[in-house]
């Protein structure tokens, strides 16, 4: 079996099972184009992508002010009530769910900004399909092995393993905090990206309190085998020696445990803080496919969905003030996904079904505060089979992040993309 082969036809939990004991591994780092590189590495910027699992329902998250009477008709059982709406600075159509008071200050203070009605064509209603689009950015009649952010670095790292890590790029190119296993970091052959199974593996890893199994290394081809798992040593040392640069962190967090996403992104503003130049990191929370019950009965503004969104919005918060006291907010840009919205007309049983384009949330201290695009527009008497209409092509959100955010040059951002994508006004 030739190496590419079985890397291709066997998943990385399996190739590469464990960093240390429950931490999980996808791949690494590649070697740089070195005209690319000086630019590449002189700038420390760094993305971070938050995906919300599930589907999120896009109309009671950015609730349309100028739409109101057509979204409350649709949504007789759901809808937010207008005067519970949150209101943003300099618009009169757009306002945010009651649960996102900590994104509205965002917002306010010119630190977020919302992309109105992303979608792409001919969207797909299946939760693996929809989500393997966005992750690798295809078409959604086309099925691509690799994702959108490990062609990016593959374009950058174009050889891997060979060289890597080096005094250049002794870090991980990206990581993944969480257990799912995503393919938006797949390159050509392997992986881009590390992955961190869940918080308790990280902490026990910097404490000391789990080592890294040499003699555990299994599976066919050893020798590429044996050579990754040398690799993954190297950056554990790299992570632990990052963390430890960090004492003290930001104390808006909730306590650990009780918001999964916040404990993930405080890792990330760890690593962040402690000077890895790791320039992609990925989370994620679920239980957003509110097909039931999204909001409770008597009041609407509360229930799961709102839960969902006040975790959502004190995570992200929380981390955006991390950033700021570890003195690295600047370098950083967010942003949300799910794989599609919800229909329009909420279903008998208070909930939504699975819908096509959805706002997204992008944010940090040098991105462009505002709300590209209008407010979908909904119809006076909305069917069940109703969906929001696409504005913006989500492959135009990861243009503009790689050619104004990591200021990837134009025709490699189309050769990643696999064609030509508007720039959106967001950095």
């Amino acid at each position: 079996m030739k190496r590419r082969d079985f890397l291709k036809n066997t998943t990385a939990g399996v190739v590469i099972p464990y960093l240390v004991n429950g931490m999980q591994v996808k791949a690494m780092a590649g070697t740089p184009l070195m005209n690319a590189m000086s630019r590449y590495m002189n700038d420390d910027r760094v993305l971070v992508l938050i995906q919300l699992n599930g589907g999120n329902d896009g109309l009671n998250t950015v609730v349309p002010f100028d739409q109101y009477a057509a979204y409350q008709a649709a949504r007789t059982n759901i809808a937010i009530p207008q005067n519970k709406v949150l209101r943003l600075n300099g618009t009169e159509q757009t306002g945010l769910h009651p649960a996102l008071s900590g994104l509205q200050q965002l917002y306010n203070a010119g630190k977020l900004g919302i992309v109105q009605s992303v979608g792409y064509p001919k969207p797909n209603f299946s939760h693996f399909r929809a989500a393997d689009i966005w992750m690798t950015a295809s078409d959604s009649d086309k099925v691509l092995n690799t994702g959108w952010a490990g062609r990016y670095l593959d374009t950058v790292f174009p050889q891997f393993p060979q060289q890597y890590p080096s005094a250049a790029m002794p870090d991980p190119l990206a990581i993944q905090v969480g257990s799912v296993v995503t393919t938006a970091l797949q390159g050509p052959a392997f992986s881009m990206g590390l992955a961190i199974s869940n918080p308790a593996n990280f902490y026990n890893l910097i404490e000391g309190k789990t080592d890294v199994d040499v003699n555990s290394r299994w599976g066919e081809q050893m020798d590429y085998l044996e050579t990754m798992s040398l690799k993954t040593d190297e950056y554990a040392a790299v992570i632990k020696q990052a963390a430890m640069k960090v004492t003290k962190q930001g104390d808006k967090y909730p306590a650990a445990g009780k918001n999964s996403l916040a404990d993930q992104l405080k890792i990330v503003a760890r690593m962040i803080g402690g000077g890895l130049k790791t320039k992609i990191y990925m989370v994620n929370m679920g239980s957003f496919d509110t097909h039931a019950k999204q909001t409770d009965t008597m009041d609407t503004t509360t229930g799961s969905h709102a839960q969902l969104l006040t975790k959502l919005s004190e995570a992200i918060t929380a981390f955006m003030d991390d950033l700021d006291y570890l003195k690295v907010g600047d370098r950083v840009m967010g942003m949300t996904f799910s794989e599609f919205g919800r229909r329009i007309k909420s279903n008998a049983s208070g909930g939504t079904d699975h819908g096509a384009a959805a706002p997204m949330f992008y944010f940090g201290n040098q991105v462009k505060a505002g709300v590209a695009g209008h407010s979908p527009v909904l119809p006076a008497t909305a069917s069940v089979n109703d969906n929001i209409d696409m504005q913006h092509d989500f492959r135009s959100v990861y243009a503009t992040v790689l050619q104004q955010w990591f200021y990837l040059d134009a025709a490699d951002v189309q050769r990643v993309l696999g064609g030509v994508h508007p720039l959106l006004p967001i950095v």
